[in-house]
């Protein structure tokens, strides 16, 4: 099956084709670092390692790129507040970022641009957008695009300039020549961080940012561009704007989207107090966990971040560990007809739903085979194994996986083992009420015990 993809440029699925056979050249919208990370960031750090770890798994080389938002309102607000320069708040957050990408198993980009280091760049479009006449320098010190002159503003959201003005509730500036006019160069403030410019002093608009640094990066036109689901208006409206504007050219031939995560069915915001950021949610639930329920929707599809979602990734990736434990686990060829059916559900925009299903008939015929002692159910776990890999999931040792991480306050491994083995020679001496006192005592300490015709094992439960 060739891969297809959902265009949001046609709200439809259509075939891939790279600029350059057997090369991928993808950008996505990365981080406004001015805090840590939430859990929707985590949406769209997932989705797109899962996309490019699978583009690789099927033989392209891709030149991965995702962008760091180091200037903003946000950022010299922050900074301000806090005492500290924007340059020391923004490389305290890209830290925290990178360490939660980490623990999530998210690979780095080939390339991770930050806005401040492009500079020169922007100005340089800025100037060739001025001399297009796509822009102006407003009598403020700002520099704005002329939205009326770029005729198929609106094509990737399917909206049109006229309706826009008809129905939308914009403050009229009258530095603008229109309304809808965005900024690309902003004038400094007294007091801000700024850089000289032909325009006077000053920093960015945020979008331009984007357009300059993927020029660089990638060059005029280039595959696929991502983004999360706040993206397509206006951000990536207004940066095919400027770079089809200045470049001369199609800017990116396949749009894509994450999906939103809502909280409890709400969408998550500070005021509702359902706001977590990726931290506070690991320190509460395993990581493989969390990947796995950011992954096993639809990367297009909305997830709704909740408890009992958790438990439910949870018993799920037990079931696919459980398949894997006691079975020796080495690299094998990944081939056959699992493999076949894992990859025509990625080919279909990278269904990872679909693809997840065909890891649990395999986990189901491994459980068959491991019932006979057949030794090919080592064969396939391996391969079940590599499959998840694709996912960024399976890496882990099922025994250490399955037995959980003891947290702050809980029974460590050998305390739990010995109570176990304790409860173990109750049962033979008979003594079934202190086997049951300790199966409680496990119980109350978040251990559930799993009794078989091969002895007993434990796992941890997830933390409320």
């Amino acid at each position: 099956m060739m891969l297809q993809l959902h265009n949001t440029l046609s709200n439809s699925k259509v075939p891939f084709t790279p600029i350059e056979k057997g090369k991928i050249s993808l950008y996505v919208c990365g981080m406004t670092v001015y805090d840590y990370c939430h859990i929707g960031h985590a949406r769209v750090m997932v989705s797109f390692d899962v996309i490019t770890r699978y583009l690789r798994h099927a033989g392209y080389q891709v030149e991965y790129v995702r962008n760091i938002t180091d200037i903003d309102d946000k950022i010299i607000k922050r900074a301000a507040e806090n005492g500290e320069s924007c340059e020391q708040l923004t490389n305290r957050f890209i830290d925290a970022m990178h360490e939660d990408e980490r623990a999530l198993s998210v690979l780095p980009p080939n390339q991770e641009p930050r806005a401040t280091g492009h500079i020169p760049d922007i100005i340089d479009m800025v100037n060739i957008l001025i001399t297009k006449n796509y822009a102006y320098a407003a009598s403020n010190g700002d520099v704005y695009y002329r939205v009326d002159k770029f005729e198929s503003y609106g094509a990737l959201t399917n909206r049109k300039l006229e309706d826009m003005r008809a129905g939308a509730r914009v403050d009229v500036n009258d530095v603008k020549e229109n309304p809808f006019d965005f900024v690309l160069w902003k004038a400094a403030k007294v007091g801000e961080v700024s850089w000289a410019s032909p325009w006077g002093n000053g920093r960015p608009g945020w979008h331009i940012e984007c357009s300059a640094m993927t020029k660089c990066c990638l060059g005029n036109h280039f595959d696929i561009h991502g983004g999360g689901p706040d993206l397509p208006f206006p951000h990536h409206e207004n940066e095919i704007a400027q770079s089809e504007a200045a470049n001369g050219e199609t800017f990116v031939n396949y749009w894509l989207h994450a999906g939103a995560v809502r909280v409890n069915k709400e969408k998550m915001s500070k005021s509702l107090g359902n706001f977590f950021t990726i931290r506070e949610v690991l320190a509460k639930y395993p990581a493989e966990i969390v990947r796995y329920l950011l992954t096993a929707s639809h990367y297009r599809s909305q997830i709704d971040y909740a408890e009992e979602a958790l438990v439910e990734a949870q018993r799920a990736l037990d079931r696919l560990y459980t398949a894997m434990d006691q079975l020796e686990l080495t690299d094998v060829a990944l081939e056959g007809p699992y493999l076949d059916r894992f990859n025509a559900a990625m080919d279909d925009d990278f269904n990872t739903r679909e693809a997840i299903v065909v890891l649990f008939e395999m986990a189901r015929e491994i459980n068959r085979l491991k019932r006979d002692a057949d030794p090919i159910a080592a064969v396939l776990a391996s391969q079940m194994r590599g499959l998840g890999n694709i996912l960024g999931l399976l890496a882990l040792e099922p025994h250490a996986y399955l037995r959980g991480q003891a947290g702050e306050g809980d029974l460590a491994d050998a305390d739990i083992d010995a109570l176990v083995a304790q409860r173990h020679q109750a049962k033979i001496d008979r003594n079934f009420a202190l086997s049951d006192q300790i199966r409680d005592q496990l119980k109350e300490a978040g251990v559930v015990l799993e009794d078989s015709k091969d002895g007993t094992g434990w796992k941890r439960e997830l933390s409320n």
